[in-house]
């Protein structure tokens, strides 16, 4: 058989991947909660990047050992992942260089961080692997399932929400992921005391914010006399936080405890 006219012998040829397969062998998978759950508008899209060499060396050799696919078919056990450490929820970690410098400055903390982005999982596992990290977990897929489906009742000693997409167009503000709902379902896996923290450079989705939030009965503000926190020393200044704050943008930081109602 003859060859194509836009190929030679020695070009090679696009590989085809099943649906579901993963782009690394041994990877994320593309879609590790398939179609048998709900179908519901969803707070984030999946982006399709360019992954280095790095980060696939990454994703193949550590994603085994760091990484898990949110399935939605199995509750976790943190003490066992985490070796007895308290658990911290990251929700959006873009290239993961904030996380893994959250790990690195507190080593007592585990952080299972939750992200779609390859290229990001990628980078974190082997920024985890170069600063010597076991405190890192990499999870891919929905947060949603994950927090419904995949952890037990009171097993989160925080939750951290940094610069989730703000979906700016009003007709998509149902997309936006702190909303009462999420909330509620956030409230149930955190035990008492565990603080959830947002921040944003967005200013009405700050607004939205603290709205929600203040008027969530599971959730008290830590600083109620400002209603904003100024941005703790933990969290560390990130390439995309200085972009926005180069524009012109005002970074808010909203800092909840997690509250027992009354009966």
């Amino acid at each position: 058989m003859s060859e194509s006219r836009n190929t030679t012998p020695d070009t090679p040829r696009p590989v085809i991947r099943a649906k579901g397969e993963p782009r690394f062998p041994g990877g994320p998978a593309a879609d590790p909660a398939g179609s048998h759950h709900e179908r519901r508008i969803r707070s984030f899209q999946p982006r399709r990047s360019r992954v280095t060499a790095g980060q696939g060396d990454a994703l193949q050799r550590l994603w085994p050992v760091w990484g898990l696919d949110i399935d939605g078919h199995r509750v976790l056990d943190l003490d066992e992942m985490f070796g007895g450490l308290p658990v911290v929820l990251e929700i959006g970690f873009g290239m993961g260089e904030a996380t893994a410098q959250m790990a690195a400055d507190d080593p007592d903390t585990g952080i299972l961080a939750v992200d779609v982005h390859t290229p990001g999982q990628g980078n974190l596992l082997g920024l985890a692997e170069r600063n010597g990290l076991t405190n890192v977990r990499v999870a891919n897929g929905d947060a949603i399932i994950l927090l419904r489906e995949m952890l037990p009742p009171r097993s989160l000693d925080g939750l951290r929400v940094y610069f989730p997409d703000p979906w700016p167009k009003k007709r998509h503000h149902k997309r936006r992921l702190i909303q009462p709902e999420f909330l509620t379902l956030a409230a149930q896996r955190l035990r008492p005391g565990a603080v959830l923290h947002c921040a944003t450079d967005w200013e009405p989705y700050a607004e939205q914010m603290l709205d929600v939030l203040t008027a969530h009965p599971d959730f008290e503000n830590t600083v109620p006399e400002s209603g904003y926190a100024p941005r703790p020393a933990f969290r560390p200044l990130t390439r995309f936080e200085g972009q926005g704050l180069d524009k012109g943008h005002k970074v808010h930081d909203l800092l909840f405890r997690r509250v027992l109602p009354e009966a």
